[in-house]
């Protein structure tokens, strides 16, 4: 009930649309999911099982870093066991660019900081060109070029969207188009400016993030707000949260953000309370195991586990279903409508039960 009751429409910044696969990006195309593969990208085998892992969360465009030559060919094996777009990460040796357009990558990242000039990008220029292979100029403020660093004083706002649009010119003037742009910085302010700057100056579809934020709970809140804030202001048109640590874990923190912001509904929504004085059951036990059992569902529904008769039996009446609790014994609630009561021993067997009815999973 919730992700249709309350659904908002906040107006996108209207870019140009280019396509990485099969999939569009930008224009009026969803707002996409992607991550970058933890693992050795010559390491085929597992590289293969973690993206098929991120394609089981929703996961819609993955990335993999191309250290060398073998790296570079692995992705033609890779590329053909996986159901998502790939894109190449390359940084310093031009060359590992084109071997990976070779390979059969459907995008490459360069970063213009690393990547050795006009001279070196024109031959990846060509090449994508030529094979309709697009190019995301990935800007970020820790390998900034050297000549910008010492004009601007550093790696400011300012000399990140210049590094962009120089390097877009440069792209321009050998007649391509399929660009795509990040502006990253490891502090949400610096690149908060550095992304509004760009919109101003630019239509090229945008890549969100907060680079390097962290791990855990700092940099969950770091990438919700740096990310947060700006699809609220319609700018972006795909999104990674960079976290130290699970690719998975990224991709599902991308969908809460999307779905926080009601731009994107997918999965399961839990609404649980924070418990206080008056709870009587384990609501901790319960959110986590309800958590577990729903992670792979992609049918968008909001659960209610409440804790008590404060706030819990409207709060789960809004929701698809909900369980709120009293002593060892709660009611069930589905679409505003009481079920049944059920015995603190059975609301997760039960819940779960609902949830797969509902979602045939």
């Amino acid at each position: 009930m919730l992700p249709s009751l309350y659904c908002t429409m906040i107006p996108r910044r209207k870019t140009r649309q280019i396509s990485i696969g099969s999939l569009k990006i930008g224009g009026d195309a969803p707002i996409s999911v992607q991550t970058m593969t933890k693992t050795d990208t010559r390491d085929i085998r597992r590289t293969i099982h973690q993206i098929r892992r991120l394609e089981g969360v929703g996961c819609e465009i993955v990335r993999v870093a191309v250290v060398d030559e073998e790296a570079a060919l692995a992705i033609t094996e890779i590329r053909k066991r996986i159901h998502i777009p790939l894109i190449a990460d390359i940084h310093f040796h031009h060359r590992l660019a084109l071997q990976a357009m070779e390979s059969g990558a459907d995008g490459l990242r360069i970063n213009p900081g690393n990547i050795g000039g006009r001279d070196r990008l024109k031959a990846i220029v060509l090449m994508a060109k030529d094979r309709s292979i697009p190019i995301r100029i990935g800007v970020n403020a820790g390998s900034l070029e050297s000549d910008l660093l010492k004009r601007f004083g550093g790696a400011t706002p300012e000399a990140m969207v210049l590094s962009a649009l120089r390097t877009i010119e440069w792209m321009e003037d050998l007649g391509f188009h399929q660009i795509k742009v990040s502006l990253k910085a490891s502090d949400v302010l610096r690149t908060l400016e550095a992304y509004r700057l760009f919109s101003k100056k630019s239509d090229y579809p945008l890549h969100l993030g907060i680079t390097e934020a962290g791990m855990g709970s700092g940099a969950i809140v770091k990438s919700s707000i740096g990310i947060g804030l700006l699809l609220n202001k319609g700018i972006g048109d795909t999104l990674r949260v960079s976290l130290t640590g699970d690719s998975a874990e990224e991709v599902r923190v991308g969908y809460e953000i999307l779905r926080a912001l009601r731009i994107h509904q997918r999965g399961v929504e839990i609404i649980s309370c924070p418990t206080c004085g008056r709870c009587e059951i384990d609501i901790t036990h319960l959110v986590k195991e309800i958590g577990k059992g729903v992670q792979r569902i992609s049918t968008p529904l909001v659960i209610a586990i409440m804790g008590c008769v404060v706030n819990g039996p409207g709060e789960a009446k809004e929701a698809d279903l909900g369980i709120a609790g009293g002593r060892a014994v709660g009611v069930l609630f589905k679409k505003g409508r009481v079920i049944k009561k059920v015995r603190e021993a059975d609301f997760a067997p039960v819940l779960l039960k609902e949830i797969r009815k509902i979602t045939r999973s």
